[in-house]
């Protein structure tokens, strides 16, 4: 502003040269005093009080520049926050009150206001409301920060010496207090120029009450706050505090002064250096171990680290080193999405190794599978089985193979192994298994049994996961374990290199960023395009400091992932949203009508997050299939959505897929029913969840199988009772029968109490229908848990509600479990009578199906119980006749 100027247009350009000679600028105006005017000759009283009007104003237009403009906020919808919340207030206000002139007061007041606002405004704060002599400030909201809790503490600091500075009537002191925490924050409240925007959570009371807790010109902070700062501070531990207003005791910190502490890394490290190392060691190791597998002793090298520690990094560099090597590679990436999702992983690796396109028409996709599968498998028994695990049609050129349930997946892993085992024969395989702490219960059997099977091929077969899961394969000789350490200062330097390129980072931010990022590469990464995206001076603010982060993912990596987005505006982060609320990977196709977006701003967001590497894109709009770089910035975008449009999303998503992918809600029932979950609409994903157990269970995933019958089991249970409500839970407890006791065994209890469950609701509902697999699996669940007696009863049920129908199924069913029960108990020749006019109703193809709702092959069962009755009652060449056609 140009002094010279502004005292003209009040009519006051005589007082110039004293305002020039004083070296009055306009940093300096806004704090003048009525003494202070004084001083500078403004004798009368009229000009003065102009002067003080005039600097009034300005102060309002200080103050009100660190709030954002109605047209920048106007859009931005309520959040859930991480927000580092600071109440500042002025000490004695009251007793200032009662003593001084309220013109003067006002002054006083607003020179403190204007003095805080300053400092918030260069910390990048956000003043959220004037409360008389209190102040309410943000920090991470409108726009997030990755060292928002050391900023706010920082800033307090400055506001303690600069309000205790000002020059006015009397001297101010100020007190502090900060906490850190989740939120619900944006709603506008109010109107005019009392509108302002809301916050929810106990992070704002625990703020106040801490300012309250704090002696004058201090600054105390929550336990919250305190773990984001490291030995950044030196502190004063309060111990816990009972608070008003807050239920449990709070642990309290008073903020003496910042650390002396030149390493920012030491800093960060309260509890000691951690030793850092390279990859050289683990990369040579994985060189060792190729080296053997190449001639024939087959290798598995188990890559485990915390999230961001570099697995897929490491696995990518060792990628490169051999990429001139004759070999196949096999890549299997798991997902968050699917851990209930037999096999996806194994079906994912073959539909890209094949070149399938989500758009191929089934025979198209069939005859990709057939020429890949072709090139390794010569068995058209494996291919069958392999594209019927793709959910593939069978045109006729492969066999029509009658398997059991259990025989399939057992013929499936068997055709799985042949592959890998043709593809070594051909050249050295390196096979790749991705995020196993992700993995589903098929797949991880399906990767149990390679591994069991590979020490005599030419495989290195390469695993990473997380701290969470727990390998069952260490200690197996072929297999090395590898648990990856953070970098060191060297690694982080390179890091930063290869992330800036051209670009010139000054010496002391670059320190910055490698003490601050505690050697785990993501952090590294994230954090130096953070520092080149906010500029030089941004940088300073940037480069955040990061505590050492636990098993959940660590606030301080959350801002900073926050801070990026929040940077692309309301658009791109209301598209990541979107995305993230769709999973992992999303489509442009299912992304247009979810987001409710034209064509054009969709393109506009995507085109933003691809830039700034939030996202990967493959292909071009409208084919177009986009992945979030990491699983963090999926959670970070997801995370900040409220309950209410989080719900309305998932609801979206899940109708649009049924409108427009009905393919989808065939082939994975699961996501439909998850969508409808997170949806709360109950009724919708009940009979999705159903559809997947049923769906798992006829591919014997029998864990997925339980799972997806549970999870809908637990909605159901919500719903009022009505005949309905029973209808469903019938058909429920009917699928779970099956999967718990393949899982369990016949004989456990949670069999027998599902049994039980679904034979009341029959008689209940009156369901002659369902009523013998009820009755038959519970007598099988009493002959495995020996109660034999009971096993007499439910067969003899069987055989009144056989004899009631009259259905020949029903009475091969009864007979078959009457004959078993006799056997049991010793009455040998009706066990035979029993078992002999089972087996003259027999219908050998028609009854196969029946194995599913009976657990076991009638026929085969039959003939097995036959043998043993007529062994035992002396007849041993019949009883190996017999023995032997049922094989």
């Amino acid at each position: 502003m140009e002094m010279r100027g502004w005292l003209r247009r009040l009519g006051l350009e005589q007082y110039e040269a004293a305002f020039r000679q004083n070296e009055i600028d306009e940093t300096v105006l806004p704090t003048l005093t009525a003494e202070d005017l004084k001083d500078l000759g403004v004798e009368l009283v009229g000009h003065r009080r102009k002067l003080l009007d005039a600097i009034a104003s300005l102060r309002a237009e200080a103050a009100s520049a660190s709030v954002p403009r109605p047209t920048e906020t106007a859009e931005r919808a309520a959040e859930r926050r991480q927000v580092t919340v600071m109440f500042s207030d002025l000490v004695g206000s009251t007793a200032l009150s009662a003593r001084m002139d309220p013109e003067d007061l006002r002054e006083v007041i607003s020179a403190y206001q204007k003095c805080v606002a300053e400092i918030v405004r260069r910390a990048a704060g956000f003043v959220a409301k004037y409360m008389g002599d209190g102040v309410l400030i943000y920090f991470g909201y409108p726009e997030a920060h990755e060292d928002d809790a050391e900023r706010s503490v920082r800033a307090a600091l400055e506001m303690i010496a600069a309000v205790g500075a000002l020059k006015v009537s009397v001297p101010l002191q100020t007190r502090i207090g900060i906490a850190t925490g989740l939120v619900v924050v944006g709603d506008l409240i109010g109107s005019g120029e009392a509108q302002e925007r809301g916050i929810i959570g106990e992070t704002p009371n625990l703020a106040a009450r801490l300012q309250a807790l704090a002696e004058p010109n201090s600054v105390v902070i929550a336990e919250s706050t305190r773990k984001l700062l490291g030995n950044l501070f030196e502190l004063t531990d309060l111990g816990p505090q009972e608070l008003k207003g807050i239920a449990r005791a709070m642990r309290a910190f008073a903020v003496l002064q910042a650390s002396p502490i030149e390493s920012r890394f030491e800093a960060m490290h309260p509890s000691g250096l951690t030793a850092l190392i390279g990859r050289e060691e683990e990369l040579e190791l994985l060189l060792r171990r190729w080296a053997r597998a190449k001639v024939g002793a087959g290798q598995v090298v188990l890559l485990s680290g915390e999230a961001g520690i570099g697995k897929s990094r490491l696995t990518a560099a060792f990628m490169e080193t051999v990429a001139k090597e004759a070999h196949t590679g096999l890549r299997y990436f798991c997902s968050p999405q699917h851990t209930d999702s037999p096999l996806h992983p194994i079906i994912g690796q073959m539909e890209r190794a094949a070149g399938v396109g989500r758009d191929d028409q089934p025979l198209t996709k069939l005859d990709k599978i057939d020429t890949l599968l072709g090139q390794s498998l010569t068995s058209r028994q494996h291919i069958a089985l392999l594209t019927e695990m793709l959910s593939l049609p069978n045109d006729g050129r492969y066999p029509h193979l009658e398997l059991t349930a259990p025989q399939r997946r057992q013929k499936t892993f068997e055709a799985l192994t042949a592959r890998l085992e043709a593809l070594s024969k051909s050249s050295p395989v390196l096979m790749i298994f991705e995020d196993v702490h992700w993995i589903d219960p098929t797949s991880l059997e399906a990767l149990s049994r390679t591994i069991d099977g590979l020490k005599n091929l030419r495989v290195l077969l390469i695993v990473t996961y997380r701290p969470e899961f727990e390998p069952p394969w260490i200690g197996t000789p072929y297999v090395a374990a590898v648990h990856l350490n953070r970098l060191g200062e060297d690694e982080s330097k390179a890091i930063i290199d290869r992330v800036s390129g051209n670009a010139q980072i000054p010496a002391d931010i670059r320190q910055d960023i490698i003490e601050r990022t505690d050697g785990i590469p993501l952090f590294v990464e994230e954090m130096t395009k953070a520092v080149m995206e906010a500029g030089e001076n941004g940088a300073e603010r940037s480069a955040a400091s990061i505590p050492s982060p636990l098993a959940a993912v660590p606030p301080s990596l959350h801002a900073s992932l926050m801070a990026r987005l929040d940077r692309l505006g309301s658009l791109a982060k209301e598209t990541a949203q979107v995305g993230a609320a769709i999973g992992r990977e999303f489509s442009y196709e299912l992304l247009l009508p979810v987001g409710q977006r034209n064509s054009a701003e969709l393109d506009e967001a995507l085109n933003q997050l691809v830039s700034a590497e939030l996202i990967f894109r493959r292909g071009m709009p409208p084919h177009a299939e986009y992945t979030f770089k990491h699983a963090l910035v999926q959670d970070a975008a997801y995370g900040t959505l409220l309950r209410g449009p989080r719900q309305e999303l998932h609801a979206r998503i899940a109708e649009v897929l049924e409108q427009l992918f009905p393919e989808r809600t065939h082939i994975e029932p699961e996501l439909l029913a998850r969508h409808f979950t997170n949806a709360g609409h109950a009724d919708r994903a009940i009979p999705y969840w159903l559809k997947a157990g049923r769906r798992a269970a006829e591919r014997s995933a029998d864990e997925e199988a339980v799972r997806h019958l549970k999870r809908g089991l637990e909605m159901l249970m919500t719903l009022p009772h009505s005949a309905q409500k029973d209808r469903q839970e019938l058909d429920y407890q009917l699928a779970l029968g099956t999967p718990l006791a393949a899982q369990h065994g016949y004989g456990n209890p949670v069999v027998g109490a599902a049994r039980d469950r679904a034979i009341a609701l029959c008689e209940r509902l009156g369901d002659t229908q369902h009523l013998l697999p009820c009755l038959y699996g519970q007598y099988a669940y009493c002959i495995a848990s020996g109660r034999i007696s009971k096993a007499l009863e439910y067969s003899e049920r069987c055989q009144s509600l056989a004899a009631q129908t009259g259905d020949r199924v029903a009475k091969l069913i009864a007979y078959r479990a009457m004959g078993a029960s006799l056997l049991e108990v010793g009455d040998l020749e009706t066990a035979k009578a029993q078992l002999e006019q089972m087996l003259a109703i027999d219908r050998i193809e028609m009854d196969q199906a029946l194995s599913v709702l009976y657990l076991t092959d009638p026929h085969a069962s039959g003939l097995a119980y036959l043998a043993l009755s007529l062994w035992a009652l002396g007849y041993p060449d019949k009883a190996v006749a017999a023995r032997e056609k049922g094989n």
